[in-house]
């Protein structure tokens, strides 16, 4: 019997019930929603907002949280295939998911009020509130402690002065969970859209996740109730707690990219005639597909256990940095092979691999560049910090 091209070691079998369920809806909603409309929709710079409630509707948006809290209470394995079958059809879809779930909605749910998840929560999972997180700033994404946006006291208000670069859902958001430099350290702020003095400037002429929107956020002088201070968020403990959710589940994602583009080489190079005979039948190509299958192999195995580590409640931040690590590494570098196999054709947003491997040039960078990673795992090996 002849194993699966893009499961060679039978990691569905490895699945829950619920767990395979979780993945066959969203794999079937990805086929028949996003792949027809996905390259129209990056070829336009658009993203396919109509079906942000057909992605709520599956409860994808808040996926791992609570019921009570307008989420699924799926495990993270459930919320990691989630990922990776989003991203099998684009990055940006899965970029939007994340953003939602991992780095809007946790923080309300983790460091928010009792009444601050009530009023936002549920609405946030109905996808009738979008939400952005404004962390990154121009001068550099990589040193958040060194940010420049500050809020001050004034009465029973803050006042904030500011801006965030590079924000993903930023022309979509109603509202932006905001972190700034008080008189007391990092704070979280969630401003609402409409607050004077909070602006919002969608950034163009991208090469890379054109299905999303990415914009820049400019705070002048906006001021924001107490009751819209995150009450359990203190330091960068806050904020970084944040990305360690989403960069578990962009160490997933990244999978199905390179999934969608094992795929489609496969396809084509049993198709493409070349000096007689199907491009898949010569050495130097079956050599290049087998070692993405090697690759995408051992992420998906790397992927597995990183989400079984989080259920059980032992998951470290290191460990999420190695996974994000090889698996953007993995992907990208696949997407660039495989647009090498298609030729000339792959030089085409008609076919995936170019897509993808423009996408990932995005995924690799933020929620922590490779470089980043490699050293929190240094630092985790010699004891000793080069940041």
């Amino acid at each position: 019997m002849a194993l699966p091209a893009t499961d060679l070691f039978d990691v569905r079998s490895l699945l829950s019930d619920e767990e395979r369920a979780v993945q066959e809806a969203v794999a079937r909603f990805t086929d028949e929603r996003v792949l027809p409309i996905i390259g129209d929709c990056f070829d336009q710079g658009r993203f396919p907002a109509e079906l942000v409630p057909e992605i709520a509707a599956l409860g994808l948006l808040g996926a791992s949280l609570p019921e009570d809290c307008g989420g699924a209470g799926l495990n993270a394995v459930s919320y990691g295939l989630i990922c990776q079958e989003l991203e099998r059809g684009d990055s940006g879809l899965r970029s939007f998911v994340s953003v939602q779930s991992s780095l809007c909605m946790y923080p309300i749910f983790a460091y928010g009020s009792p009444e601050q998840r009530k009023r936002w929560l549920p609405d946030m999972a109905a996808g009738r509130v979008i939400g952005c997180f404004g962390l990154t700033e121009a001068h550099g994404g990589s040193d958040p402690a060194n940010m420049k946006t500050h809020a001050r006291r004034d009465g029973g208000d803050w006042v904030i002065d500011g801006a965030k670069m590079w924000i993903t859902n930023g022309g979509l958001a109603d509202i932006a969970i905001v972190w700034a430099q008080t008189g007391e350290g990092i704070r979280g702020f969630m401003l609402e859209k409409g607050m004077p003095g909070f602006s919002v400037q969608e950034i163009k002429h991208k090469m890379s996740l054109r299905a999303s929107v990415t914009s820049a956020l400019f705070f002048d002088g906006v001021r924001v109730p107490e009751a819209n201070r995150l009450p359990g968020a203190a330091g960068l403990k806050g904020p970084l707690g944040c990305l360690t959710q989403a960069r578990y589940g962009i160490s997933w994602g990244p999978v199905g990219a390179a999934i969608a583009c094992l795929e489609e080489a496969l396809g084509y190079s049993r198709e493409r005639i070349l000096f007689g005979r199907p491009l898949a039948a010569t050495q130097s190509a079956q050599i290049k597909l087998a070692d993405m299958a090697r690759r995408i192999t051992l992420a998906q195995l790397l992927a597995l256990q990183l989400g079984r580590l989080k259920d059980a409640g032992t998951l470290q931040p290191q460990q999420v940095s190695l996974a994000k690590w090889n698996n953007c590494r993995m992907a990208i570098d696949i997407a660039r092979e495989c647009r090498e196999l298609l030729g000339g054709a792959g030089i085409t947003t008609e076919h995936a691999a170019i897509r993808h491997a423009l996408n990932l040039e995005s995924v690799i960078t933020y929620e922590g560049t490779e470089t980043v990673h490699q050293l929190v795992i240094g630092r985790e090996l010699t004891g000793i910090s080069a940041f």
